[in-house]
């Protein structure tokens, strides 16, 4: 089915009323905020912004109820969590020695100009091999976990993935929103939200990339330093062909040309599309960026797309 599918940059002044304001009136619009966690009912605002049409999902207390009444599943998907922890850390332990040696030879002046472009193509090679790997192993460690669990047999994910079926099909629209990515991609998965979908779908934030292919963690300040930018799971595979980035301004060094060149290079031909204070995207029918969207070009700088 295509869908009519609109990005927001961070909602800390909402823009979201003038997405759905088209939408008729009498119809329900579900909406998502599983990725607040503890918070995922403080949901008056949104509430208000959709003018009381709304129906939460509930995901995370859905997710938390199927622990506390399958204490088996809980656990063994706590193990699960440990193995996916475990590839992780191997991974960005590979991923930064990569990382370095690539800014290492983007930086390198000694040499000419032929000579380097094939060294950095090269070590570029080296990062998205270990990227897509990565991932791979990500996804079959979760294959075995499925297969050896069968959360569809299970009595409370099966009632649950049923009332959240209900729900979306009787929604005009499903609204997204952000908080912890993680979390947010686990119920989102969990509860097979993406196969019934409806026709409109509006996200921002960690809820925009739910709603890609891979989803990409991306923060350069950090405590410890400097974080590198990760892979870190599959999305719903909504959004095609793009890496929705949200608070790249808060979150990136945007004024270092090497990282941010490297950066979009590493990803393409998929598009990092920047989603600051403001933002809004609505994807053409083809799933492709209209003319004004910002994305990460391959010299580092923030432009303007200029045709869809």
């Amino acid at each position: 089915m295509t869908r009519e599918v609109t990005l927001l940059g961070p909602q800390r002044r909402p823009s979201l009323q003038h997405v759905v304001r088209d939408l008729d009136p009498r119809t329900t619009i579900a909406f998502v905020t599983a990725g607040w966690q503890e918070r995922e009912t403080d949901d008056a605002e949104i509430q208000e912004i959709l003018g009381g049409r709304g129906v939460n999902l509930t995901l995370h207390s859905r997710w938390l109820e199927v622990h506390e009444r399958d204490r088996e599943y809980a656990h063994a998907e706590r193990e699960h969590d440990a193995v996916l922890a475990e590839l992780r850390g191997l991974y960005l332990n590979q991923l930064d020695h990569a990382l370095r040696a690539t800014y290492g030879v983007a930086t390198t002046k000694q040499v000419r100009p032929r000579v380097s472009r094939v060294a950095m193509r090269d070590a570029l090679e080296v990062v998205r091999l270990i990227d897509v790997q990565h991932l791979a192993r990500v996804r079959d460690a979760q294959q075995a976990f499925y297969d050896a669990w069968r959360p569809e047999q299970r009595a409370e994910v099966a009632r649950h993935r049923d009332a959240v079926a209900r729900i979306l099909g009787e929604a005009e629209a499903v609204v997204i929103a952000g908080g912890h990515v993680g979390e947010l991609v686990r119920v989102l998965h969990l509860f097979q939200v993406e196969p019934h979908l409806p026709h409109f779908v509006a996200a921002w934030s960690a809820g925009a990339m739910a709603l890609a292919g891979q989803v990409v963690l991306f923060h350069d300040f950090v405590p410890h330093g400097v974080a590198q930018t990760e892979v870190f799971a599959e999305g719903l595979g909504v959004v095609r062909d793009l890496i929705p980035m949200p608070h790249v301004r808060r979150r990136l060094r945007t004024d270092d040309q090497v990282r941010m060149s490297v950066l979009a290079r590493r990803f393409a031909p998929w598009r990092c599309l920047v989603l600051d204070d403001g933002a809004r995207v609505s994807l053409t029918p083809e799933g492709g960026l209209p003319a004004g969207a910002r994305v990460l070009n391959e010299d580092g700088q923030i432009d303007e797309v200029t045709a869809a």
